[in-house]
């Protein structure tokens, strides 16, 4: 029986009212500008399933002894260390050693080159071995990658510039780096000598988001799979304990998160703080566009993006010398980092910044100052910029 108009009315106006009320204690959603995470646009049907399928195996499940955990571990799951797919903080710092030149890590058969820190019980956590060079390194944030992987090789040697034959004081070279048995190389790679250019970690020792998402299970977390097989405590191999399917749905989820959106790029200061980026050089580094060339995925596929980095290690100078090497990369040798997103970093580490590639610096404005080395001369003008102009730059690096 349905009800009579005059008892519906209350009832309606009641509902009305219920939802005024909600909307008023909610809180507003966050501007899209604001996130980090989300897929990329132009993902078809099936693609946005695996998105999906990787973001839960990514920021939802969390490892146990009974599922695979350990015996020695880092974290127990990918999104404890990258909350909301942004920076890590101090707490979620990796630690790596044993490898001091060129001659390779000397204590491969003491646990090196991660320190897992952790243990499940029964186990002893991981100790640094005596006299054994180490560096801490902070988690970076995840979004933008799959663009960052399909640079072609080539627009990235353009780039390099080993000799400063330009006189700017400014060199950059890629990391060469052997590739794992199971990584295939990228659509029209470039290598010397059998190794090829490593574009991922701080000082780009890692080929690409297979190498990183499985040596992360297994180095990270102490999961083991078919393409890292290795008990972290014995180091021998053992049977799987990821399937191959959700690594590579992880990897798909890396690979098509959205770029970080800019914000406020009408605003005065921060367009005068765009030019100041340019005018100290900042952006012989800190390149704002690069392009895409072929991908397996079509929506990462020939697009034009702005990371602001070229993906070349450069010398960094003294400060930032931590006398330990990768790949080809020198200890005062890093490969810049993307500055896109650099001002929502606070959202994910505690509400202030642990910038650079161990956290050490509280504000962008350290960090600026702690460059030295090819930086240096960009630093020195920084430092020469009156007080306003500083700002109008720090405004802008923390809209991009």
């Amino acid at each position: 029986m349905s009800t009579p108009l005059p008892y519906k009315l209350p009832i309606v106006l009641f509902a009305l009212a219920t939802l005024g009320a909600c909307e008023k204690v909610l809180p507003p959603s966050p501007a899209e500008n604001e996130l980090l995470d989300g897929p990329v646009a132009g993902l078809s049907g099936e693609e946005h399933l695996q998105f999906l399928n990787g973001d839960i195996a990514f920021n939802d499940e969390v490892f146990t002894p009974e599922t695979g955990l350990g015996p020695r571990f880092v974290a127990t799951s990918c999104g404890s260390c990258h909350a909301g797919d942004g920076k890590g903080t101090p707490f979620t710092t990796l630690t790596r050693f044993g490898q001091t030149d060129s001659t390779g890590n000397q204590y491969l058969h003491l646990g090196a080159p991660q320190l897992q820190h952790r243990s499940i019980a029964g186990y002893l956590p991981e100790q640094l071995p005596p006299g054994a060079t180490f560096t801490m390194l902070t988690p970076p944030a995840n979004t933008g990658l799959g663009f960052l992987d399909f640079v072609e090789d080539a627009d990235i040697l353009a780039m390099a510039d080993e000799n400063d034959s330009d006189g700017d004081g400014i060199s950059g070279v890629p990391n060469w780096v052997n590739l794992r048995g199971y990584v295939q190389p990228r659509t029209n790679a470039i290598s010397i000598n059998g190794k090829h250019i490593g574009r991922f970690g701080k000082k780009a020792g890692t080929y690409d988001l297979l190498q990183q998402t499985a040596t992360a299970y297994n180095q990270d977390i102490g999961i083991a799979s078919t393409y890292e097989p290795y008990d972290t405590y014995s180091g021998n191999e053992i049977d799987p304990e990821v399937t191959n399917q959700t690594v590579l749905d992880v990897v798909f989820y890396l690979r098509t998160l959205k770029t970080p959106l800019p914000r406020n790029m009408n605003d005065p200061d921060v367009a005068a703080g765009r030019q100041l980026f340019a005018q100290i050089n900042c952006a012989a580094c800190h390149r704002p566009e690069l392009k895409t060339g072929e991908s397996p995925i079509p929506a990462l596929a020939h697009q034009t993006f702005y990371p602001y980095t070229d993906l070349l290690l450069h010398d960094m100078g003294e400060a930032l010398d931590d006398g330990y090497t990768e790949g080809s990369a020198t200890a005062a040798e890093w490969r810049t980092p993307p500055l896109w997103g650099l001002g929502l970093s606070p959202n994910s580490q505690g509400g202030r910044y642990f910038l650079l590639h161990d956290g050490r610096a509280g504000s962008i404005e350290e960090a600026i100052l702690l460059h030295g080395g090819e930086a240096e001369a960009s630093r020195n003008q920084y430092q020469s910029l009156s007080d306003g102009d500083k700002q109008k730059l720090l405004i802008f690096l923390e809209n991009l």
